[in-house]
This record gives C-alpha cells, sequence and structure tokens, in this order.
C-alpha cells in the first residue's frame, strides 16, 4: 500500500495539478487585487461611492446608525449585509473565469495546431507505384495519366 501511494503522489499528473493549483492559487490574490486596488476604485468613483462599504445594516450595534462605513458599523457591533463585498467577488470571480476561458481556448488551439498531420506533398502512382508530386497529372516515370483527385 505504501508502495501505491508513493507511486500515486510522484506520478506526473499529481505533481502537474498540484503545481496547477498554487499558480491558480497565486493567479486569484493578482485577480483580486486587480479588481480591488485598480478597477473598484475608478468604478466606486462613477457611483460615487466605494464598492466594499455598499451595505445594509440590519441590526444596530452599541451605538445605533447611520454608519459611515462598514468598519465602524462593525466597530460597533451592527449586523449587517455586505452586498458591496459580494459585487466584488463577483467581479472577481467572472474575470478569473475569462481569464481561465482564454487560456484554456489558446491552449487547446494549440494542441489542435500540434496534431494536425502535414499535408501530404507527393501521391503513389496507380500504375508504377512511384512517389510523385501531388499536383502532377502524368508521372515522370511511367508516363502514364493520373487520376485527378
Amino acid at each position: 500500500m505504501l508502495k501505491e501511494f508513493k507511486k500515486f503522489i510522484t506520478d506526473g499528473n499529481v505533481v502537474d495539478m498540484a503545481v496547477g493549483i498554487i499558480i491558480g492559487m497565486a493567479f486569484v490574490a493578482i485577480i483580486n487585487s486587480f479588481v480591488v486596488d485598480i478597477l473598484m476604485p475608478p468604478i466606486g468613483l462613477l457611483f460615487g461611492r466605494d464598492f466594499t462599504n455598499l451595505f445594509v445594516t440590519l441590526k444596530d450595534g452599541a451605538n445605533p446608525g447611520p454608519y459611515a462605513t462598514l468598519a465602524v458599523a462593525k466597530e460597533a457591533g451592527a449586523v449587517t449585509l455586505n452586498y458591496g463585498i459580494f459585487l466584488n467577488a463577483i467581479i472577481i470571480f467572472v474575470i478569473f473565469a475569462f481569464s481561465m476561458f482564454i487560456l484554456v481556448r489558446n491552449i487547446s488551439k494549440l494542441k489542435q495546431k500540434e496534431a494536425q498531420p502535414a499535408k501530404p506533398t507527393t501521391k503513389v502512382c496507380p500504375y508504377c507505384k512511384s512517389n510523385v508530386p501531388i499536383d502532377a497529372t502524368r508521372c515522370p516515370y511511367c508516363t502514364s495519366k493520373l487520376p485527378v483527385k
């Protein structure tokens, strides 16, 4: 059983998957930073508000609301519905999913190009069995008229 486990762990697919997960986690961190630090501030300016501070107070805390920011509401102990953070998470997911779609699509195209066999440049003369150019109409060896495909 130990040998089987060692083989499973050292199998190329498991190692590749582990590397992919680690790179994916780093990529998610980059996308998260892009959305939170680069994309959302200008969008927040457009709407006149930071998206992370979009929330609804369900129950006031020790200090009654209204609360200017989510941090102030949390500090007061208020129960909040944080739909701005949820919107950020949706945007992060969409950007990440689209990035993965583009990556997988391009990799698939590369694999398809590699898998396609090269077009033949010669054909076999049906009479003398010699290799002749694909666009030849007569065999240069036996001078027979070749069928056109």
